[in-house]
């Protein structure tokens, strides 16, 4: 991303803040007090915070200045102002996932990856928006606030890590970390108009981030550019031992390799994800970003994703089925929510869980307690888990063809809030290009690949192999550069 001298610091691409922050051209101060006016004017309208830091980030920004200005040597991301997703755990903070149910918990841990981000020297501003427990695709399911869409404050951001997403497209911040269970951080990426990345399952340390679903959690980050999303992702990946499906694998400088030239690229894309319910606004764009790779040298051609059409129905079993297990936890005895409305044991669970949950949480609870019930575990959960293992299987079959498969994030641009609140089937479609990713445990990202005629950004989704992020990344950087799109902003930051 370009810039010119009048862009506030706080629209820089990550890139050219931490450039100039090495080169003392701007003090981390600076830096940090150009991103909290902003939140502080705009947000709100866009409602992206729960928690703002203010006197504890400026505290940090003038101890990096301070270091900088002795001389001392100071880790890579220092003084780089970063938004996070309020599931992630930090000690001394109150961690709420949106919902009533932890509107008061403060854990005694802090999560790897923010551990990670804090070492290289990244200065958390803020918690953000979430749909409760990460359950959402609209972010309209926060037990606290609403958050709208930068572009468009009339329609959604996209879900789970809505304020993730929004945070960086209204340039409060040049990134964040969101989780990705079925598309949490891709979907709203696309919606925004920024990049979201999932890793690998086992790239990130799952320590700390309250869990929604284990077997598909995965924290990633979000940022204005690729080269952004390739920064963060190299700081916060990493074997963590307290996470036992944490892989134990080295971890490539993406920084340094994002930029490098790509020569014979493999592109594949599957014509299922061009069929009904896919609108043509966006199935134009893909096509023009597929057109584009041929143009810059690559190979694309067909591939074949025999099970992907059961990957919602597979998700929508595995998914509530783990989340019924991990929620129990919540029983108002330990910790969190608590009723005062109860005669005994039984009653406290009961009136603890329907008031410190919402609707859409108890619904993914009920689903996935059905499915795990005796009679219908092999029907429905033990059922799934063998179509989950054919969804990799084409993958891996897939990615023997190409290097990377292309297609689209969303079936749509972002919709109007509220326009498919009574329709939970409608919603969870929203997600139908983005769950396979998940089920399969392999890392995709999400970039700007253009506008629809009203405005709205359109994003485009590239799959890669497990642990291959940085061949993922160099294919999105040579399409972002080609493509040209990043110059456009949201009206609100006079885009």
């Amino acid at each position: 991303m370009s810039s010119t001298a009048a862009t506030p610091i706080n629209q820089l691409s990550m890139s050219e803040q931490l450039q100039r922050l090495q080169n003392k051209a701007i003090s981390s101060v600076e830096l940090v007090d150009a991103t909290l006016a902003a939140i502080e004017t705009h947000d709100g309208s866009v409602g992206a915070f729960l928690q703002v830091y203010p006197e504890q980030a400026r505290a940090q920004a003038a101890s990096f200045d301070e270091r900088r200005a002795r001389g001392e040597t100071v880790p890579s991301l220092a003084g780089l102002p970063i938004a996070i997703k309020d599931n992630m755990c930090r000690t001394g903070d109150t961690v709420t996932c949106a919902s009533r149910m932890l509107h008061n918990y403060r854990p005694p841990y802090t999560a790897g990856a923010i551990e990670r981000l804090e070492r290289a020297g990244a200065i958390v501003v803020g918690r953000t928006n979430l749909d409760e427990f990460a359950m959402g695709s609209s972010g309209e399911n926060s037990a606290v606030q609403l958050t709208r869409n930068p572009w468009d404050l009339e329609r959604t951001p996209g879900g789970s890590s809505s304020g993730s997403a929004a945070s960086v497209a209204a340039r409060y911040v040049s990134g964040s970390l969101g989780s990705d269970t079925g598309g949490s951080i891709r979907q709203p990426a696309g919606l925004c108009g920024v990049v979201g990345l999932k890793p690998t399952y086992g790239r990130v340390s799952r320590y700390g981030l309250i869990a929604f679903a284990s077997s598909l959690d995965q924290i990633g980050p979000l940022a204005t550019d690729v080269t952004g999303a390739a920064i963060l992702l190299e700081a916060i990946s990493g074997h963590d031992p307290r996470d036992s499906t944490s892989v134990d694998v080295p971890v490539p400088s993406y920084s340094q390799l994002v930029q490098q030239p790509l020569a014979g690229l493999r592109v594949g894309f599957c014509p299922a994800h061009f069929s009904e319910g896919l609108d043509q606004e966006v199935a134009q764009t893909i096509r023009q970003a597929l057109t584009l790779y041929r143009q810059l040298g690559a190979e694309v051609k067909e591939i074949a994703l025999p099970h992907a059409d059961y990957s919602v129905a597979a998700y929508y079993l595995i998914a509530p089925s783990e989340a019924s297990s991990n929620l129990s936890r919540y029983d108002g005895i330990h910790y969190g929510y608590r009723s005062d409305k109860f005669e005994n044991l039984a009653d406290l669970y009961a009136a603890s869980r329907g008031e410190g949950f919402g609707p859409e949480v108890k619904r993914r609870i009920m689903l996935g307690t059905y499915a795990l019930s005796a009679g219908y575990y092999d029907q429905y959960y033990a059922r799934a888990l063998k179509v989950r293992r054919l969804i990799r299987r084409d993958y891996d079959e897939a990615f023997q063809e190409v290097d990377v498969i292309a297609g689209p994030v969303a079936p749509t641009t972002a919709f109007r809030l509220g326009e498919k609140n009574n329709d939970p089937l409608a919603m969870y479609l929203s997600d139908i290009y983005t769950i396979g990713t998940n089920l399969a445990g392999i890392p995709a990202i999400s970039l700007p690949a253009g506008y629809s005629k009203s405005g709205l950004p359109i994003g485009l989704q590239l799959q890669g192999p497990a642990f291959e992020e940085i061949k993922l990344l160099q294919a999105a950087y040579m399409f972002e550069q080609a493509a040209g799109v990043l110059e456009r902003k949201p009206g609100m930051v006079g885009g």
